[in-house]
C-alpha cells in the first residue's frame, strides 16, 4: 500500500506529526490504540472519520519506518 496518499505531514497540523488525510488525527494515536489491544472496530468507532484503508496506511507507514 502506498501510504503517502493518506498519511500527511503539515507543520500546521499537530506540530508536523504524521496525520491521516490532513485531519488532526495522528498516526501515533491510531497505532497506540491498536498496540493497547483495541480492535479495528473499536478504533474505527473511536475515530468515526477514519476508514479501514486509513488504518492500513498507518500500519504501512509504521512498517516503512515512518
Amino acid at each position: 500500500m502506498d501510504y503517502r496518499k493518506i498519511i500527511t505531514v503539515d507543520p500546521k497540523v499537530r506540530n508536523g506529526q504524521p496525520c491521516i488525510r490532513g485531519m488532526p488525527t495522528a498516526v501515533r494515536e491510531v497505532l497506540d490504540g491498536l498496540a493497547s489491544g483495541k480492535t479495528l472496530e473499536v478504533v474505527l468507532t473511536s475515530y468515526p472519520k477514519l476508514t479501514q484503508e486509513d488504518i492500513q496506511a498507518c500500519l504501512a507507514f509504521d512498517a516503512g519506518g515512518g
